[in-house]
């Protein structure tokens, strides 16, 4: 079965990078630049893994994580957090919000596909 993956990202050639990189590895990808209409999205797109940056127009990132593990529709959907702004503590909070995964930007292409593909290989063994 093809993955399917949701990826929120406000910056245009940061949203089309992910993108492309996930559809050349075989997923199915649903973009979105704005976190307002995320949750009803995600529910209708059934996905297997959300990419979410942090630093989003209108809405947190962090925000739209605890809304989603707070979802029963999307609850065991694992979260790969994205940020520019890794400050001290950032990653805690984001874990602690619910996101399975964390990276800092600017992301490399090698551990990007290994952050997803072992959220994916760690959800289809669960």
């Amino acid at each position: 079965m093809t993955e399917r993956v949701i990826v929120v990202e406000d910056n245009d050639l940061n949203r089309k990078l992910f993108c492309d990189l996930l559809r050349a590895n075989g997923f199915v990808v649903e973009p979105v630049a704005d976190g307002v209409d995320f949750l009803e999205r995600a529910a209708r797109f059934d996905p297997g893994l959300v990419i979410m940056d942090i630093q989003l127009p209108n809405v947190s990132g962090i925000s739209l994580i605890e809304a989603m593990k707070a979802d029963p529709r999307l609850a065991h959907v694992p979260v790969l957090a994205v940020t520019a702004y890794a400050g001290k503590g950032d990653e805690e909070r984001i874990r602690e919000a619910g996101a399975e995964g964390y990276l800092s930007k600017p992301v490399s292409i090698h551990p990007f596909m290994t952050a997803v593909n072992g959220l994916i290989d760690r959800r289809a063994a669960a």
